[in-house]
């Protein structure tokens, strides 16, 4: 596809993509600068979708005058149109050429457990959220509203630098924002009460913003929403959706809520501040954040439990107090647990390897294996990727892997990097990396060539047996599989793609099978797949939640151990066992004796010994009776 930018054409190259979101693709031009193209309605992404279709023309229609009427002057941490792109004749707008950013991740990684506890600390959090308000606050000043405020649309560069993306869905003169993210609607933009379902009936505003602006600093401190956990009233009459949950305002400040286990304990906050979100989000104050109640925050990490909290003293033990030893082996109903290893440091990755259990964890200001052997020193970093093959380490950052093998220099191996995310994978016998359009595993001689692949795009996972690929760059999306050992790639794949944005990615391996599970924001919610395919490529079976409806899927991102035709997934509320029937996935059975040691944070994978759960800060194998 061609497109024109001040009158010179432009060739869009998928290979150059750096990202897809439900309306646009977005291409690096090579100069500094990225390349927005909105989709049009025949985009491969909304076949058979017509609403999508219809959607996208609409859109399509306003941008024409919308982006040249763009108001000048905003903040330097909004990105904006620089130059429109259009068609030849210079009259359609196709989209628009804007600043790059470089290294930056999503805000809503900073509200994920996982991605906290690798190094992201709750004062860093804090910096972002000061930048970000002033940034709001001068975007309110000259005359703009954002509208679909939410966490995908604010960036953060370096240190603490939040930009605000996405502008051109931004409300000016009578311009209206015409999406929105469910999780960050304001409830007092629904009619009637919101009889009508979570539609937003009345435009976006200033204080519609703020709300937002809270459910990020709710997100960012505590590691959930307002709307987070899982209402369990005392009767069955008193349960309801939710969409329920929101306009009744049924929060995880209500007693009938179980608060998630992954997040971080309300009391970690000062009074003041769960005061004002109590406020915010039950009793619907809205306006300005108030800046002193970021501004007064200080947080500390407790030298006895290591959990960050904002108060005089630890919330959640005695202060001083020594951590007390878990016990080794604890029992509940049918389930067993006997634990394996604990630490005062943090868990950070961990993999099984023909039924043993491997890890990483982070103490005394280094990276140490299962033995305790130092493997990297230095602070928590969360934009390290890890994976383990026997002794070896591997560690990436954006196109370079480090193989860290004791007593020898590490090898370093560039790779390519799909949004930031290096891309390789290791199995017991074998390395894996996708780079310069081709897929390549280590040999006895060297690199061996396993196949062609997207060169720039292409997410890899890896089990023992095979090994599971794909990419979605502009236009183009596809999947393949690979033997774990002969050469040779089959493509081609026809996966039921998401339409949407695709959030995170994640895959589990057993025999022939692999549990492709894809996270994708569209339409306003989050939309969890599951996608079973065989090391032959067929789809043998795939299913679809939404994110917080309480089902084994929607339930988290993390937490799945497959054996067979059969998956394990961790829920606050314990295990549940789901199985594949007949192209279906059903879930057949509960766990709840297992509740206790588990949680949806936690990590499972299938040992010699029995089911282990890795936490955050110890590992324990569970038996089931």
């Amino acid at each position: 596809m061609d497109v024109w930018l001040e009158g010179k054409k432009v060739r869009v190259d998928p290979a150059k993509a750096l990202g897809k979101g439900g309306e646009a693709d977005v291409f690096d031009l090579g100069d500094g600068r990225a390349l927005k193209l909105f989709k049009p309605p025949e985009h491969p992404d909304y076949t058979g979708l017509p609403a999508e279709q219809t959607a996208a023309r609409i859109r399509l229609d306003e941008h024409q005058s919308k982006l040249r009427a763009f108001p000048v002057g905003m903040p330097g941490r909004v990105v904006v149109p620089q130059v429109l792109a259009t068609d030849k004749k210079g009259k359609s707008v196709l989209g628009y050429a804007m600043r790059k950013l470089d290294a930056v991740e999503p805000l809503r990684r900073f509200a994920e457990p996982s991605f906290r506890r690798a190094g992201a600390t709750s004062a860093r959090v804090v910096d972002v959220l000061r930048g970000l308000h002033r940034t709001l606050d001068a975007v309110h000043a000259s005359g703009v509203v954002v509208g679909d405020f939410n966490d995908l649309n604010v960036l953060v560069a370096g240190v603490a630098d939040a930009y605000l993306i996405d502008a051109d869905s931004f409300q000016f003169g009578a311009y209206l924002c015409p999406v929105f993210t469910e999780r960050f609607l304001d409830p007092l933009r629904l009619a009637n009460g919101g009889a009508g379902g979570l539609v937003p009936a009345r435009p976006a505003s200033v204080e519609s913003d703020w709300y937002g602006f809270a459910v990020t600093v709710m997100q960012g401190l505590l590691c959930v929403g307002p709307h987070g956990g899982v209402h369990r009233p005392k009767t069955p009459a008193g349960r309801t959706t939710p969409a329920g949950r929101v306009l009744q305002r049924v929060t995880v400040f209500h007693p009938e809520v179980q608060y998630p286990k992954p997040a971080l304990p309300l009391a970690t906050l000062p009074d003041d501040v769960l005061h004002h979100l109590h406020r915010v989000f039950v009793e619907d104050l809205r306006g300005a954040f108030p800046l002193p109640l970021l501004d007064g925050l200080r947080f500390t990490a407790c030298a006895s439990c290591g959990v960050e909290h904002a108060r005089g003293t630890c919330p959640t033990c005695q202060p001083n107090a020594t951590a007390a030893a878990t016990p080794v082996t604890s029992a509940r109903g049918q389930v067993t647990a006997t634990r394996l290893f604990s630490t005062r440091g943090v868990l950070v990755h961990a993999s099984a390897e023909d039924g043993v259990l491997r890890w990483l964890y982070h103490a005394d200001g280094a990276y140490r294996r299962e033995d305790g052997r130092v493997v990297l020193r230095g602070p928590l970093d969360p934009s390290l990727h890890w994976a383990l093959q026997g002794d070896v380490t591997l560690v990436g950052r954006g196109g370079e892997v480090a193989v860290l093998v004791q007593g020898r220099t590490p090898e370093r191996v560039g790779v390519d990097a799909p949004e930031g995310k290096p891309a390789f994978a290791a199995n017991a016998r074998h390395r894996y990396q996708a780079v310069g359009g081709g897929l390549w595993r280590d040999g006895a001689y060297g690199p061996e060539r396993i196949g062609d692949v997207l060169e720039g795009q292409t997410r890899l996972f890896v089990g023992p047996r095979f090994g599971l690929g794909f990419h979605r760059a502009g236009g183009l999306r596809g999947a393949f599989v690979f033997d774990a050992v002969r050469s040779g790639l089959k493509d081609g794949l026809a996966l039921p793609w998401p339409s949407g944005q695709l959030v995170d990615a994640d895959c589990v391996f057993d025999g022939p099978n692999a549990w492709l599970f894809l996270v994708e924001q569209a339409g306003g919610r989050t939309v969890h797949h599951c996608v079973v395919v065989g090391s032959d490529g067929t789809v043998r079976a795939s299913a679809v939640a939404d994110a917080g409806d309480g089902s084994w899927l929607g339930s988290g991102t993390r937490g799945r151990c497959a054996a067979g035709d059969a998956l394990f997934c961790a829920t606050d509320a314990g295990l549940t066992r789901v199985e594949l029937r007949q192209g279906r996935l059903e879930a057949v059975r509960e766990f709840p004796d297992a509740e206790p040691f588990v949680d949806s944070g936690s990590h499972l994978f299938l040992v010699k010994q029995g089911l282990a759960v890795v936490g955050r800060k110890d590992i324990a194998v569970l038996r089931m009776s």
